[in-house]
């Protein structure tokens, strides 16, 4: 069976090109992307088949309804979002930006996000 990056990837077709996967989570990863014909990048948000079955799924796809919803100049509005066969995601543009790490000297990083 391929990995999920070459799963997510056919899923995508030619409309997004995978770079690289910038992390996950509980219940999802995350994949830094360009759309091809705008050749911006995006980021691609993805419910792992695994995790796809009941509530996991019920979830992520109440978490698309909401992010669709969502019109505010600090949130990242959603481009699109998807099922092709097992895997479930959404898509969003990427916001290049400096991490907590890399804003604070403590050694948490995170002294000056919270100061913010």
């Amino acid at each position: 069976m391929l990995d999920l990056t070459h799963r997510l990837q056919s899923a995508l077709g030619s409309v997004y090109r995978i770079e690289r996967e910038l992390g996950g989570g509980g219940m999802s990863r995350v994949f830094l992307a360009e759309e091809v014909r705008l050749s911006r990048q995006v980021v691609v948000k993805v419910l792992p088949p695994e995790l796809a079955a009941g509530v996991s799924a019920d979830r992520f796809e109440r978490e698309i309804q909401l992010a669709a919803k969502l019109q505010h100049p600090h949130i990242v509005p959603l481009l699109t979002a998807a099922a092709r066969g097992d895997l479930l995601y959404y898509v969003m543009p990427h916001i290049a930006c400096a991490t907590c790490a890399m804003l604070s000297p403590t050694p948490t990083g995170m002294g000056s996000c919270i100061a913010m």
